[in-house]
């Protein structure tokens, strides 16, 4: 659910919110990059050197490795302090620099229900962070000669379609991948969460996705566009999107736990736990299927296997001696391509951050001098964030078992050791970022569903609301009777079951059958039209990644 922007901010989705959304936020997230053209430099210049020394902040890579292995003691004692605080079981930790990794260790539990330790082997969702992925794919056939960044979407897909014929037409393949689009941050996420419909159909669909603003000018993080992607990855390298990242990136990189579906895990070992965040604390969540929107944030792997993918990455798509993909192709997923507005409270947060855009799927800002080429990514009960500094030679990611904003706080700690900069209690503010953020989202759903006109009753006999209604983005829902009581079914998603209980006249609250990781209870209003029939149903679910506002359902005539 970056999941890009930490949007996470209640965080999917961080996604995918994402980052996060990121997520987002993605949150949302952090997505961050450097206006200058020096930012790709594989070593800090002279000048700079001398200043930062002058003022006795010397980088990570001027380090000796005495200096060297006291920051990262350093860092490991700090990062354990978070297990305190934090209502997170375990995470996992990769550091590489320079071509090495430096750190790849485990904190915490995979669940508190069995207290197996994490460790940096210990599989997590990267969730959104799939997206650089998704990227390279196209890259290495762009390398090929099999595709160009500027093809038209509907040379490779030619149902492809939007809101808009021209925006159908002149879509490109880099359009694609840095959330330009016109479409919203996340519209569309419904059809593919907890949906059966493949990728093709769900693209199908997003015709009906209304435009937010205008297309290249506007950011708004799309997982459904990087379906699109997917499937030219799939078109165009002939076998579908998960064996091309296998065979083509993770298995040359020797990521042998990383897979690129839950369907996978059965036959593996030292596997996190998701867990969903509620007032209470956390508890414990089945894995989601996520194969739809592989393309957007499918992969699952370790704090170790990550490593070797920043390494890569770092190395300008080379891996011991051989290509992956080429320096050009490098710089062109390392573009800016698409403005972020860095927002007031971000300023005063980051105030050495200017400025944000996306890339290829990545985020790029700007941060103490120095390009961070990041992205966060948010799943069923897990969160990631990983942060690379090109001219340093540095990457870190941290994964999570839960749904915070913890591996932002430890990612910049690590940024900030790194850079050689002074000690910030990241962990520390961002808690109480996150705590008062959890407070407003369950008061917004108290907010929906307590009665504003107190002691009333539907207006209706309990049969006049049944039905089916149909919404052309996402399908029928069914309303019907069960026990002197409505219940709604969500027929697209067989979990969005819920019994329906009055509010006040015709609006009732939603009480779902089973846990979902972003939303709880909500409200469903039932609208009449001229004569008094109920013929429309609109969905109030407070959350941060998922819009049931989109959702326009009408009664279908009997």
């Amino acid at each position: 659910m970056s999941t890009y922007p930490m949007k996470i901010a209640a965080h999917r989705r961080f996604s995918f919110c994402l980052i996060h959304l990121t997520l987002s936020w993605m949150s949302s997230w952090l997505l961050l990059a450097s206006p200058t053209a020096c930012c790709f430099a594989q070593e800090t210049s002279p000048a700079i050197a001398a200043i930062e020394q002058q003022r006795g902040r010397k980088t990570l890579l001027q380090c000796n490795e005495d200096e060297r292995n006291t920051r990262i003691q350093r860092f490991r004692a700090y990062a354990e302090t978070a297990l305190d605080g934090w209502p997170v079981p375990g995470f996992s930790i990769g550091i590489v620099q320079d071509g090495k990794v430096l750190f790849a260790e485990g904190f915490g539990v995979r669940t508190p229900s069995n207290s197996e330790a994490v460790d940096g082997d210990t599989l997590f969702a990267i969730a959104s962070n799939s997206k650089a992925f998704t990227a390279a794919a196209l890259a290495i056939l762009v390398d090929e000669k099999k595709l160009h960044w500027d093809d038209r979407v509907q040379e490779h897909l030619p149902s492809f379609r939007l809101f808009d014929p021209y925006v159908s037409s002149d879509m490109r393949v880099v359009d694609l991948l840095c959330h330009r689009s016109g479409l919203g941050t996340f519209s569309g996420d419904l059809l593919w969460y907890g949906t059966p419909y493949t990728p093709e159909e769900i693209l199908a669909r997003c015709r009906h996705l209304p435009q937010a603003g205008p297309f290249r000018s506007h950011y708004g993080y799309s997982n459904v566009m990087y379906l699109a992607a997917g499937l030219i990855v799939e078109k165009v390298g002939q076998k579908p999107w998960g064996e091309f990242i296998q065979e083509r990136i993770l298995e040359p990189l020797h990521m042998k736990r990383s897979v690129t579906s839950t369907t996978k895990l059965a036959s593996m070992t030292n596997i996190a736990s998701p867990h969903k965040n509620t007032e209470g604390g956390i508890e414990e969540i089945p894995w989601m299927n996520w194969d739809s929107m592989a393309a957007a944030g499918g992969i699952i792997s370790s704090a170790r296997d990550m490593s070797q993918w920043m390494i890569l990455q770092l190395n300008e798509g080379e891996w011991k001696g051989k290509p992956i993909f080429s320096k050009e192709s490098s710089d062109a997923m390392w573009q800016p391509r698409t403005i972020i507005p860095v927002s007031a409270a971000s300023k005063k947060r980051i105030p050495q951050t200017h400025f944000r855009s996306y890339a290829l799927g990545w985020g790029l800002a700007d941060y103490r001098g120095k390009q961070l080429v990041s992205h966060g990514g948010g799943y069923d009960g897990m969160y990631s964030h990983q942060i690379l500094i090109p001219e340093e030679k540095f990457g870190v990611i941290v994964l999570t078992n839960s749904m915070t904003s913890l591996p932002d706080s430890l990612a910049y700690r690590a940024v900030d050791m790194a850079l050689g900069a002074p000690d910030r209690d990241w962990s520390e503010e961002n808690l109480k970022r996150y705590s008062d953020s959890r407070k407003e989202f369950y008061d917004r759903i108290r907010e929906v569903v307590t009665p504003k006109v107190p002691n009333t009753n539907p207006s209706h006999p309990l049969e006049a609301y049944s039905g089916v209604f149909r919404c052309p983005l996402l399908g029928d829902a069914k309303v019907t009777v069960e026990s002197e009581h409505l219940v709604l079914q969500i027929q697209a998603n067989p979990n969005m079951v819920a019994d329906l209980e009055p509010i006040h006249y015709d609006t009732f609250r939603i009480k779902w059958r089973n846990k979902f990781a972003w939303y709880d209870d909500g409200a469903i209003l039932f609208i009449p039209n001229a004569t008094g029939e109920l013929v429309e149903l609109k969905l109030d679910v407070p959350n941060d990644d998922l819009w049931f506002h989109e959702l326009q359902f009408r009664r279908v005539p009997e």
